[in-house]
């Protein structure tokens, strides 16, 4: 680090390339916390974990025995040393428990009085937190992986699923029923994630090796096929307009919705600019016994929405016209 100092004191290093040393040096330094824990409720492995976005106080987990943990993580003792207890459980004898694994677990983005689960038993369920009763229940003829609600979202109440088919289905909480399908993947979809910039675009992820942009509103549905080599010929014809060498096993928007995070099973995480679609060549990857990533935000600087020197060159066309178009325009 004192070289990295002086190089960059005498003017000899680039400043991002200290800023990701130091990075790369603090994630390596974490630890596991010494002063808090959290109660074991799970009889086997913990699948899926969600803290609230309201006030952060919050959190879900779901099982690999199907069962969903809601834990307080305030610290009520005010002691230096607590353990983050359990509010409440949907255990093995609850009525409505999972019959198999559960895969996601996640808030509703607005309130705390509800919550979403699905499980490979093939149902997404929607969560009364108060009563912990099912309001309604998502039936599938696939296993499911995946799924998201928008955090964003005021216009529609869409929660995306994805299953061990090769269809991206969408359920709206509104009508209880799958409102639409999205068809362009070649095998199961395991990652899907709405965006948090813009309400109706959706990111798919698949064991086809492929990374899909969606906009909803569309007949036509995909806007960009994600492409490791941004468009160049590449020696393996099989690599081409794929963002993995492998399956794509997970994904999700930085906080601005300006980029996107995908991880596949190449032992490889990338970062695309969410626009246009293009790889950053930012290239993170693990050895067998260590696989750590880590975002910071503060490298990248969000673009005002206002920016002129952002052209409508540099978008995809179709975003442009996608994002910029509202139901009160037409």
């Amino acid at each position: 680090m004192l070289g990295f100092l002086s190089a960059r004191q005498a003017g000899l290093d680039d400043p991002l390339r200290f800023r990701r040393a130091e990075s790369t040096r603090r994630v390596f330094a974490l630890e596991l916390n010494k002063d808090r824990d959290v109660e074991r409720i799970h009889g086997s492995g913990v699948n899926t974990l969600d803290i609230e976005p309201v006030e952060g106080r919050y959190m879900l987990s779901g099982g690999s025995d199907g069962v969903i943990v809601l834990y307080d993580l305030e610290n009520s003792s005010r002691q230096p040393c607590y353990t983050c207890k359990a509010v409440c459980s949907v255990g093995r004898n609850h009525p409505d428990v999972h019959k198999y694994s559960v895969e996601t677990v996640q808030w509703y983005p607005h309130d705390t009085g509800m919550f979403t689960s699905s499980s490979f038993d093939k149902t997404l369920k929607v969560w009364d937190t108060n009563t912990l009763q099912t309001a309604d229940v998502f039936n599938f003829e696939e296993t499911v992986y995946s799924h998201h609600m928008s955090p964003v979202a005021t216009k529609h109440c869409l929660v995306a699923v994805g299953t061990r088919g090769p269809k991206v289905q969408l359920c709206d909480l509104k009508s209880g029923s799958c409102s639409h399908i999205l068809q362009g993947h070649r095998q199961e979809i395991l990652s899907v994630s709405w965006s948090p910039r813009y309400e109706y675009i959706l990111a798919t992820a698949s064991a086809d090796s492929r990374v899909k942009l969606w906009d909803v509103r569309r007949a036509s549905g995909c806007l960009i096929t994600l492409d490791q080599h941004n468009g160049k010929k590449s020696q393996a014809v099989e690599s081409a307009n794929t963002a993995h060498n492998g399956k794509v096993n997970g994904l999700c928007f930085t906080s601005d919705g300006l980029h996107l995070l995908t991880v596949g099973t190449d032992d490889r995480m990338r970062l695309w600019n969410s626009s246009n679609g293009e790889n950053t060549l930012e290239l993170y990857s693990g050895s067998r016994d260590c696989n750590i990533l880590a975002w910071v935000p503060s490298l990248y600087e969000a673009v005002p929405e206002d920016d002129e020197t952002t052209t409508k060159s540099q978008l995809n066309p179709a975003f442009e016209d996608a994002w910029s178009s509202s139901d009160e325009d037409g």
